[in-house]
């Protein structure tokens, strides 16, 4: 039951990019269309995912154990950009099609704030290391939710009459604020 609630918690009620404010750079720039908007979730639920596990590891087994809690944001930084290179490299000799596929977006996400969010998220709410992947797991398909929704909503405005002054961004940011609120409905599900 305490895994369901934070999966459903993390998706709608504190939705990483709609409450917490994390990742909205990638939220803004790769929501121009659906499709990239898929293949940039995807890659953060896989991302998210495995840097939380890793650094899980990193602060218990070896920042707490020698005392080096104040390296933990330059130490989960690297293991995140680590993480992604590596993704990539085994991508691109693996999986070809998959790599051409997510293309841009694998080096995207050494940039988003969410993963590190989480990743910190996830120390300071003192989950062991199931509960950190759950969550973790449930903020990248929250993020994903987020960004189609939104997505879906910026393609629908493009074959809107939108006023000349709202076009572009201003429109898009209205429109974010608006998703937003919508997803504040959820505030008392759990």
């Amino acid at each position: 039951m305490e895994y369901l609630i934070i999966f459903i918690s993390a998706i709608f009620v504190n939705n990483i990019v709609l409450t917490q404010f994390l990742g909205i750079c990638p939220f803004l720039g790769v929501s121009k269309k659906i499709s990239t908007s898929l293949g940039m979730g995807a890659a953060v639920i896989f991302v998210i995912t495995l840097a939380t596990i890793v650094t899980w590891l990193i602060q218990h087994y070896l920042l707490n154990p020698f005392n080096l809690g104040f390296l933990q944001t330059i130490a989960f930084i690297l293991v995140i950009a680590a993480l992604v290179q590596m993704v990539e490299i085994i991508l691109k000799k693996i999986s070809p099609s998959l790599y051409a596929a997510l293309g841009v977006f694998l080096p995207l996400i050494t940039t988003n704030c969410a993963v590190l969010g989480v990743a910190i998220l996830v120390i300071q709410k003192d989950f062991g290391l199931l509960e950190g992947a759950m969550y973790a797991l449930s903020n990248g398909v929250g993020f994903t939710l987020a960004l189609v929704i939104f997505a879906g909503l910026r393609e629908q405005l493009e074959l809107s009459d939108v006023p000349n002054g709202m076009k572009g961004v201003p429109i898009a940011l209205v429109t974010a604020g608006i998703l937003a609120l919508a997803f504040m409905g959820f505030a008392g599900l759990v």
